[in-house]
């Protein structure tokens, strides 16, 4: 329903979102569990340490992490938050991590949550489970009542800003001198996907991620940027401009 007197939409009958509470979430190809030092800090740090030039901490404010007791006191130090809140991703086949993200800047007020912190060791990168693990986090976010599921990247960060669109984020602009990281400056590109495009971007992801759109030799049939193209409200121009 609309206002008539300003134009605004009103938003009826809100009631704030629960804060994520820890439960796995399970999916076919990797599971997401909250994360915990003396269970996954080791085996996240050998997985990571495949990336022998760093370039996985590249756009993260912290790492590499010489030792794994170094990285276990970092994983220790942010476990213990309840924003960002961490998660795990481990492979849903040998159980071993292969990456992490989690949910920040959460908002429940305002019905509004980031996705964040994700950082993939090599073994895991460009595979199915990676998807996935945003299509659950995605899940959980709609499902528990957020109006908004929101993804920022450095701008120079052209990987993560592709990645952004192929889920069905719609690029919103960059704030320009946003903060400065590793003694550089850092803009910052927003995108945002709504709790009215869910539906669309949830056929989307299943129809992506189903065993049949996948051939004998696990290439994909039908891209997953082209099953969410039509659900992005804008397009960034920086990726256009590349052709």
């Amino acid at each position: 329903m609309i206002d008539q007197n300003n134009g605004c939409e009103i938003v009826e009958n809100w009631k704030a979102p629960a804060r994520p509470d820890g439960a796995t979430l399970k999916g076919r190809y990797v599971r997401l569990e909250r994360m915990v030092a003396d269970r996954h800090a080791a085996d996240l740090h050998r997985a990571n340490s495949e990336d022998t030039e760093g370039l996985i901490w590249k756009y993260l404010p912290y790492g590499p992490f010489s030792s794994v007791a170094t990285y276990h006191h970092w994983v220790r130090d942010m476990a213990a938050l309840n924003d960002p809140f961490f998660y795990v991703l481990c492979d849903a086949k040998t159980s071993h991590a292969g990456g992490v993200m989690s949910l920040m800047r959460i908002d429940p007020n305002a019905g509004s949550i980031e996705v964040g912190h994700i950082n993939i060791a090599p073994e895991m990168q460009r595979s199915v489970a990676v998807t996935e693990a945003i299509y659950l986090l995605m899940r959980w976010s709609f499902e528990a009542g957020y109006r908004r599921f929101e993804w920022k990247c450095d701008a120079a960060n052209l990987r993560s800003r592709r990645a952004a669109e192929r889920f069905g984020l719609s690029f919103e602009g960059v704030f320009r001198q946003h903060t400065i990281s590793k003694g550089r400056n850092r803009d910052t590109a927003w995108y945002a996907a709504i709790d009215k495009e869910w539906p669309a971007l949830r056929e989307a992801f299943e129809t992506w991620l189903a065993p049949r759109n996948f051939d004998a030799g696990g290439r994909q049939i039908e891209a997953l940027a082209d099953l969410t193209q039509l659900v992005r409200v804008t397009s960034d121009p920086a990726l256009l401009d590349m052709g």
